[in-house]
């Protein structure tokens, strides 16, 4: 069947979105959840166990405290405050951790360790999913059971002041609120100020039950200056003092209605070695988690060390602690320190009404729940339980009903890990079955993509595509029925849930007779390709072209990648894969360079014009200052190139030069920042850097950075523009002054350190300003009068402008990362893209390559990250945007940020 270019694509795109989702279905397991919402969990509590006596307790126990406000410090992580800052900074803490009546623990967050997730991991007790990344940006409402909701269904009144994050997950359960924005990272102190403000008045006042605060001064810290900063300490005091206040007025209520209240200090995540999070560090996972009452009681010398516990224990303890039932998903287990100064039978009772919600959740999202050991387990302590219930109803105060006690305690504690340790392993749980049937899909698909590459780039071109041949072939009924029999095999004998065996019939066969057309297809194109060579013809009258090494390495190196993302430990170090994919392709680029310029070979190449070329027509003063990507025809006008024999002088060394000038500034880039699982705590230039001993060092290496920049970029820009981007650059460098990353000369500490507010707004105005002005040069340009030139520098500008953004945004020690993209941007167009005339395909993989190599020269930061999609992709896309086909480049650099970074 012949279809052109496009259909072809369009339909590969339709299947490849297909094998996607079914693969993501299984990745991405459905969460565990119980049957009930939360507004029909109006069924009695469970009642107490008894055996062959009758116990008259059927309720929930009454509230453990009158009031409960909890401090959430985002970014809190456990050695900011059981570590030695916490000494240093938090002494009012420290002493209560030591001290005071308080029960310490580090809460263990799990993946993704992003905001919101966190919250819902505290106030539901469940295990959020990486879906709940993108929701982060924009929260919904939250409908699952959880405390807050309980609290408001009980009369409770609420009052929340902080992260707006909140007011969208609960949008009607505030009595009063405040809520401020997550997004504005230089902010620190204006942030948080508006939440301080609001507590002399609340804490004065007796009608509310619950006060939730939350203070994302300290993240924003570590996301511009990271752990280490100077400003860390500083935050962290104003904490301490806040924690007192609030712990004073507490404790000065509850003299007067000696009822114990308490006070919960938390952090949602960590933070990295570099002040970011979402990924799996120790550093990231690890919170600190304290519990602060009168109820407390400590004896002297009684020293308490911090326990490790889950985040989502959190949610079970505070619906214990104000008398409201356990939500319905929460996989956590009661945080027992927090009531082990209560009677035994009220002990036993909040133990059962836990391990009580754990079973009913096990039952219904594990099919064979009684099988396991933590099933098991409550079953046996619910007998105990009821024979110690006996034993206290005949007032029967022995030994051994002390001893009793002590052993069903136990077994409670044991059967609540268990269960909650099988409920978290429910959900990291994957569904390899429909994983596998979306991966085959996607490879079929891929391969029969490979094969048309790279004549299919063409819009011109028509594809022979074998697609009704197999259906009637042998091979394709012996496929389908193997398919149909392994699917029948697999959903009769699988134990736990799976997607694609839920499907009907009609679908599951749907999907397999897809499978075996497509796999009759690839195995047909194949023997075309490789008999005839007849699967693609852009023209019958022009022979097929021969693919080259190059074309062989990108082709083989990207494939290489996808594969690599099989393994946990490639995807942990997957920068080792990218800085060994670019230095081969780098001498990849070498070897052709010195054998066409050395053996002189004589064949005729391949017709390749360029883009800029065109532009040249019409300003020939640009041609010998032209960077612009030389590889493209624009409207199909035909123009020969100087070739490497021609070239003399300096450009031929450089041509040669240039392979080993990129290999030098990668390897210097290596050097600049270690990321990964196993090599991010390691010194490195950035650490040495970022220290507080070598910001003289630091400010010179920005101040020459921005030069350079400079230098760079503002060769072919207006006038106005040039002073635009000078002006924008040395607001750049104002402001990581303001905010104490860098000195100025006459600058001898950081005492007058600011938010630097006035000097961002500075920039972005010359941002607006630059990318207003190559908006209108471009528009110009296609309206009033076809003017190339024109047009060259609009497109010019607004990537200029993205550049000062990129600028604003880097981290100061980071900022040589840009230089050397640039640098390495304009080396490999004037001296290798141009004399070796690659074509758009190859030119777009190597940005693709380039671009994830310069992603890890990062260090993972997202900030960063998301402007390098600006300056890389933009000039990529100023390269091909004539050929006809649009750049993968936004795909690729968003995929990056979204799945690697921190937010």
């Amino acid at each position: 069947m012949r279809l052109g270019s496009g259909a072809f694509a369009a339909c590969c795109v339709v299947i490849e979105v297909l094998g996607v989702a079914l693969f993501l279905r299984g990745f991405f397991p459905a969460p565990v959840r119980s049957s009930s919402r939360a507004e029909q969990r109006a069924e009695p509590a469970a009642p107490e166990p008894s055996a062959g006596a009758s116990s008259n307790w059927t309720k929930l126990p009454p509230p453990l405290f009158k009031k409960v406000v909890i401090m959430l410090i985002d970014g809190l992580r456990d050695d900011f405050v059981f570590g030695s800052k916490g000494v240093k900074f938090m002494p009012y803490t420290t002493y209560l951790v030591e001290k005071g009546a308080s029960h310490s623990f580090v809460a263990e967050a799990k993946l993704p360790t992003v905001t919101m997730p966190r919250i819902k991991a505290l106030m539901t007790g469940s295990l959020p999913g990486f879906i709940d990344v993108v929701r982060n940006l924009n929260s919904p409402e939250l409908l699952e059971d959880n405390v807050i909701t309980q609290a408001k269904a009980a009369g409770k009144r609420i009052i929340f002041y902080g992260d707006e994050t909140w007011v969208k997950l609960f949008p009607k359960h505030f009595v009063e609120y405040d809520g401020t924005t997550s997004f504005f990272v230089s902010d620190y102190t204006e942030v948080d100020d508006n939440v301080t403000r609001h507590l002399d008045k609340v804490l004065k006042r007796g009608d509310w039950d619950m006060l939730i605060l939350h203070y994302l001064g300290l993240d924003h810290i570590g996301h511009v200056s990271g752990p280490s900063s100077p400003l860390i300490g500083h935050k962290l005091r104003e904490m301490d003092s806040i924690l007192m206040k609030i712990h004073t007025s507490l404790l000065s209520e509850e003299r007067e209605t000696l009822v114990p209240n308490l006070l919960v200090l938390c952090g949602d995540h960590g933070m990295s070695e570099t002040g970011g999070h979402g990924a799996s560090s120790m550093e990231e996972l690890n919170t600190a988690l304290i519990l602060i009452s009168s109820a407390f009681e400590r004896k002297p010398g009684d020293i308490r060390r911090p326990k490790h516990v889950q985040q989502t224990d959190l949610a079970a303890t505070l619906a214990i602690g104000l008398g409201l039932p356990i939500p319905g998903n929460s996989v956590g287990s009661l945080l027992f320190p927090t009531v082990e100064g209560r009677p035994v039978r009220e002990q036993l009772r909040f133990l059962h009404l836990n391990a009580v919600q754990l079973s009913k959740l096990l039952q219904e999202n594990v099919p064979s729940y009684e099988k396991e050991p933590g099933f098991e387990q409550f079953k046996m302590s619910e007998r105990l339980h009821g024979n110690w219930i006996r034993l206290y109803l005949e007032e029967n105060n022995s030994e051994v009903l002390f001893n009793l006690g002590a052993k069903v305690r136990r077994q409670y504690l044991d059967a609540l890990r268990t269960l909650s340790l099988s409920l978290s392993r429910q959900v990291a749980q994957y569904d390899i079955y429909s994983m596998l049937v979306g991966t085959v899909v996607v490879l079929e698909v891929l391969s029969l993509l490979l094969l048309s590459i790279p004549e299919a780039l063409s819009n011109k071109a028509e594809l022979e595509v074998p697609l009704w041949s197999p259906v009637f072939s042998l091979l394709f009924y012996l496929t389908l029925l193997v398919l149909s029999a392994l699917h029948v095999i697999v959903c009769t004998s699988a134990e736990s849930s799976c997607y694609f065996c839920g499907l009907s019939w009609l679908t599951a066969g749907g999907v397999m007779v897809l499978v075996s057309a497509l796999l009759c297809a690839v195995v047909s194109a194949l023997a075309k390709t490789f008999g005839d060579g007849k699967f693609l013809s852009k023209n019958p009258a022009h022979p097929k072209p021969r693919w080259s090494e190059l074309d062989v390495l990108i082709l083989l190196g990207t494939m290489g990648h996808v594969l690599s993302l099989g393994a946990s430990s490639f995807i942990e170090e997957e920068h080792q894969t990218w800085y060994f994919l670019i230095n081969t392709l780098c001498l990849a680029l070498c070897h052709e360079i010195y054998r066409n310029c050395l053996l002189r070979d004589d064949s005729e190449p391949q017709q390749c014009p360029h883009v800029e070329e065109e532009f040249i027509r019409t300003a020939a003063a640009l041609q010998d200052r032209s960077t612009g990507c030389d590889t493209l025809e624009p409207h199909g006008v035909s123009r020969s190139l100087t070739s490497l024999d021609t070239l003399r002088g300096y450009e031929k060394w450089m041509v040669l030069a240039s392979p080993w000038v990129i290999l030098t500034c990668c390897r210097l880039l290596r050097s600049l920042n270690q990321t990964g699982v196993q090599w991010a705590h390691r010194p490195d230039l950035g650490h040495w850097l970022t220290s507080s001993d070598h910001k003289a060092e630091l400010s010179v290496l920005t101040a020459l950075s921005l030069i350079v920049i400079f230098a760079l970029v503002q060769r072919k820009c207006s006038l106005t523009s040039k002073v635009a981007l000078a002006l924008g650059l040395l607001g750049v460098y104002c402001y990581r002054a303001a905010i104490g990353n860098v000195l100025f000369p006459w600058q001898r500490d950081s005492k007058d350190i600011s938010k630097g507010v006035i000097e961002a707004r500075f920039v972005h105005v010359f941002v607006l300003g630059i990318l207003f002005t190559g908006t209108k040069d471009l528009l110009k340009s296609q309206v009033i009068a076809t003017d190339v030139t024109i047009k060259t520098v609009g497109l010019w500008e607004i990537y200029s402008g993205l550049v000062l953004l990129a600028a604003l945004l880097f981290r100061p020690h980071n900022l040589p990362v840009l230089v050397f993209s640039l640098l390495i941007q304009t080396i490999m167009t004037k001296f290798i893209w141009k004399p070796l005339r690659h074509d758009a395909a190859e030119i777009t993989i190597m940005h693709y390559w380039f671009g994830q190599a310069f992603f890890y020269f990062q260090r993972l930061c997202t900030e960063s990250c998301l402007l390098l999609l600006c300056t890389d992709l933009f000039f990529s896309s100023l390269c091909i945007y004539h050929f006809g086909d649009v750049p993968a480049l936004p795909f690729i650099y968003m995929e990056r940020v979204f799945s690697k970074t921190s937010l």
